[in-house]
């Protein structure tokens, strides 16, 4: 796994080992950002389930302004902090070790940009949608990986889904502000 584009182009960055892990491919990392290429620029992205901090680390690269990591797993967060020093960026990144659920619940901090990737067939995707809106910018985006055959809510909070991507099995879904009603 490595960087893809942008200022830590090339770097390798570790991962975690065994069956609980499923990084995502550089096809459909690459994708993503094609997809929100014209937003990452200055923002502040959110890296929610960060496993081991590639999506977050990739938007770094690609000139975010500061990335939040958040993963339960203690041995995502030593991981993560490894990467962030090996690519450079530590300055530029928080680390949180919590439940990302029980993280979305208190923080007030506004996000341009979070990346959402749970553990499949968990429920946490659709829990994770019921309380992303309220720590979002209005003009934000929130990008969603799940299994392409998976139901995903047409609205998260104040969100809109707007477009559906399929890459294989895996399927990227967007979100984008839709204004109150």
């Amino acid at each position: 796994m490595r960087v893809i584009t942008g200022t830590a182009r090339g770097r390798r960055l570790v991962t975690l080992e065994g069956d609980d892990v499923r990084p995502t491919t550089d096809k459909v990392k690459e994708s993503l950002f094609n997809i929100i290429q014209f937003d990452v620029e200055g923002s502040l992205f959110l890296d929610l389930f960060a496993g081991c901090g590639q999506i977050g680390i990739e938007a770094l690269s690609r000139g975010a302004r500061q990335a939040v990591f958040v993963d339960k797993s203690k041995k995502s967060i030593d991981v993560i902090k490894q990467n962030l020093k090996t690519t450079g960026f530590e300055k530029n990144a928080s680390v949180v070790n919590s439940d990302s659920l029980a993280f979305l619940s208190r923080r007030a901090e506004k996000y341009d940009i979070a990346l959402l990737d749970p553990p499949y067939s968990k429920g946490l995707m659709e829990k994770a949608l019921e309380k992303i809106s309220d720590v979002m910018n209005e003009g934000g985006v929130i990008i969603c990986e799940a299994p392409y055959g998976d139901e995903m809510p047409e609205n998260a909070g104040t969100f809109t889904l707007t477009k559906k991507y399929r890459y294989g099995k895996t399927g990227l879904f967007l979100y984008r502000f839709a204004g109150n009603d």
